[in-house]
């Protein structure tokens, strides 16, 4: 376990980058720049990963950071990191873009490869998802759970700004009815780990920082998260800092 207030700091460093980013959310359109990978960043990003940085330094100044605005480390360094910080500084950038709220700032303490704490913050709701594997998740301090078995409805998520014909093949196979809902960022993981939702299938392309704390939140509240091949979602296990195609589900 934990130091316990390891989580309610960390918290409040999310909570100060939302607090940054939210002055850009309210002078759309902002300009918006093409990475080299090709996604989109925003002042509103560097502005937010510039106050993660700045927090976390201050509370862990040994533990490595790696954000998706300075993900340019390379993996023979990266590689003998056993506990370092995983940040997205603004999940949802495109969903920002286009002033819909369900964009996120993610922050996650990653152990031996496995998220052990991961903290979500909405900035526009002012909804705080905290989960400790092994303990628990939170919502706004309030304790939630996953569903602790599937209904005969399936609620299953899905991308807003990445579908897939993949996605399409594979809710045909479902053995019963499902209500398909589109959400972006991280707040799927969020929306299984408080009940409100059973699957979310992921079969395009995202990368560690987009998955690590929303993963944290959803195994602490009883999810499960795996590969399409059944293998734990893990971190930092090579050069590449894509994730294999996931499912996050409940385990009935």
């Amino acid at each position: 376990m934990l130091a316990p207030e390891l989580r309610h700091q960390v918290a409040a460093i999310a909570k100060s980058a939302g607090a940054a980013i939210l002055p850009f959310f309210d002078q759309q359109p902002l300009d918006i720049r093409q990475k080299a990978d090709g996604s989109p960043v925003t002042i509103a990003d560097l502005t937010a990963h510039q106050v993660i940085v700045e927090g976390l330094q201050q509370l862990q100044p040994v533990l490595p950071i790696l954000s998706e605005e300075a993900a340019d480390i390379p993996f023979s360094v990266r590689r003998h990191w056993r506990r370092y910080w995983l940040v997205d500084p603004l999940d949802g950038t495109k969903e920002f873009s286009r002033a819909s709220a369900q964009f996120t700032v993610n922050i996650a303490l990653i152990e031996d490869g496995a998220p052990r704490l991961g903290v979500v913050y909405v900035p526009v709701t002012d909804r705080l998802y905290c989960g400790e594997v092994g303990v628990g998740a939170w919502c706004n301090e309030r304790p939630i759970q996953a569903r602790p078995t599937r209904g005969e409805q399936d609620v299953v998520l899905g991308s807003r700004s990445h579908a897939s014909a993949k996605l399409d093949d594979w809710l045909q196979q479902l053995p019963q009815d499902y209500e398909l809902q589109a959400v972006g960022s991280s707040l799927k993981f969020c929306l299984i780990a408080e009940g409100k939702a059973d699957i979310y299938p992921r079969f395009s392309p995202t990368c560690e920082w987009d998955t690590a704390a929303g993963q944290a939140v959803a195994e602490a509240a009883g999810a499960r998260v795996l590969t399409t091949d059944g293998r734990p979602l893990r971190y930092n296990q090579h050069d590449s800092l894509i994730n294999d195609h996931f499912i996050v589900d409940i385990d009935d």
